[in-house]
């Protein structure tokens, strides 16, 4: 039968292109698993600060004058953060009415980069003006592959009424305006949406993060327990009048890490919130501890490649860890142990903490759910302390009734002009989902 010789030439045509494809899907597959272990391999850790702000806002600097403090300082990448802006378009400095620090960073700036990069204007009435540079103008100065990175970032500077809801949206290609709402939480949740609106549209990754939560006494741990599109918060930020620390009637940054992961990984839709450090650096002068200097809280990235797209993918994957001085070479973990291995520092000693909430402690969700402040700042539970170890290699067996677990790593050293006086170097290490 013709028609069926022609059929069974036609299912053996498909059957051996059928089976071209499949060994052609296999050779990409095996490549792109080469690839990964190859980027995996290669991942090394990067320096960087996600918030820091210029003359384009409230900082005492020009732009090229702090990208240079970081580059001189070891950093490898850098967001240029300031309220409501970005580093673009045409904005000038009037000298005539600025502060006398703002007078002598333009006599530091004209030193550093001379006419004619320096521009500047006289007029009549208003006397000297200076140019700011945008980002891009300058970027070529720093920028050098595989050691140094400029992203554009903003601090978005909302509220509610009188309390004060700022973010960090990261890698944006244009401004995002703050957004209103009827409460705090409110407030966050809309302006995480515009950044994940932007990100959608444009296809590029932008990284949001919650600002200094005890900034104004703002924004409790519950608010953004709420939440859940809020994946990163500053457990850290070096400027002096963020209350990293608490007091008898408020949470410290730490134990809301603590609240809002146990809040969060108790729920059907768990979900994490990782820490970042930051030094919300806007004072590049005057080096003291009242001031919001540079070089107090980084992060530490690990990834194959310094590019916008790597280090934000990596952070979203939680590849990485915050500091005000300590360093890391290692970090492992799966759902039996946490090994640590610190790089150590001749002289210096170190203690690593490793945190968490253990099930037995949570019984009544219902009741944890609905505790107030002062019950929670009280509850011994919420991020308990469940191993100290000491040295440089530290290593934690999870006991199987652990919801997560955090470590947070301590040394001899105090911090160099730190946020607050007898502060030691730390750093915090991102929570492993037990639960």
């Amino acid at each position: 039968n013709p028609n069926f010789k022609k059929q069974e030439k036609y299912i053996l045509y498909l059957w051996q292109r059928s089976l071209k494809l499949t060994l052609l899907a296999l050779v990409f597959l095996n490549l792109h698993f080469l690839i990964s272990a190859e980027d995996s391999s290669k991942a090394k850790w990067w320096k960087g600060n996600l918030h820091t702000h210029s003359l384009w806002s409230d900082g005492d600097d020009f732009p090229e004058m702090i990208v240079n403090w970081y580059v001189e300082h070891g950093y490898n990448f850098l967001a240029l953060s300031d309220h409501n802006i970005l580093s673009e378009g045409n904005k000038w400095i009037m000298l005539s009415s600025a502060s006398k620090t703002v007078k002598e960073s333009y006599q530091k700036y004209l030193s550093k980069f001379g006419h004619p990069w320096v521009e500047s204007r006289e007029d009549t009435d208003s006397g000297l003006s200076v140019r700011l540079k945008p980002l891009d103008e300058f970027r070529s100065l720093f920028e050098s592959p595989s050691q140094f990175l400029l992203m554009q970032g903003e601090e978005i500077t909302a509220r509610y009424v009188n309390l004060p809801v700022h973010l960090n949206a990261t890698n944006l290609k244009t401004i995002i305006p703050p957004q209103t709402g009827q409460s705090v939480q409110e407030v966050i949740r809309k302006n995480v949406d515009a950044v994940y609106q932007q990100r959608e549209e444009t296809g590029r990754p932008i990284l949001v993060h919650l600002n200094h939560p005890n900034f104004g006494w703002a924004i409790t741990a519950k608010d953004i327990a709420e939440v859940e599109k809020e994946k990163f918060f500053e457990v850290y930020n070096g400027h002096p009048a963020v209350r990293n620390y608490g007091d008898q009637d408020h949470m410290s940054t730490e134990k809301m890490w603590d609240y809002i992961l146990t809040y969060r990984l108790t729920k059907p839709e768990k979900s994490l919130i990782y820490g970042l450090a930051t030094d919300d650096a806007h004072n590049y002068h005057d080096y003291q501890t009242s001031k919001s200097n540079p070089g107090r809280g980084w992060v530490m990235v690990k990834s194959a490649h310094l590019t916008a797209e790597s280090i934000i993918y990596a952070i979203e994957k939680g590849d990485f860890y915050a500091s005000t001085g300590v360093y890391i070479e290692s970090i492992e973990s799966d759902q039996n142990f946490y090994n640590i291995t610190i790089q150590p520092e001749n002289g210096v000693t170190y203690r690593t903490q490793f945190i968490g909430v253990v099930k037995e402690d949570i019984k009544d969700l219902d009741q944890f759910r609905n505790l107030d402040m002062k019950d929670i700042i009280n509850h011994q539970s919420i991020g308990k302390i469940l191993s100290t170890r000491s040295g440089a290699r530290v290593s934690y067996q999870f006991q199987g009734n652990e919801i997560y677990v955090r470590a947070k790593v301590i040394s001899s050293k105090l911090q160099e002009n730190p946020y607050s006086n007898n502060d030691f170097e730390s750093a915090w290490l991102q929570p492993v989902d037990l639960n």
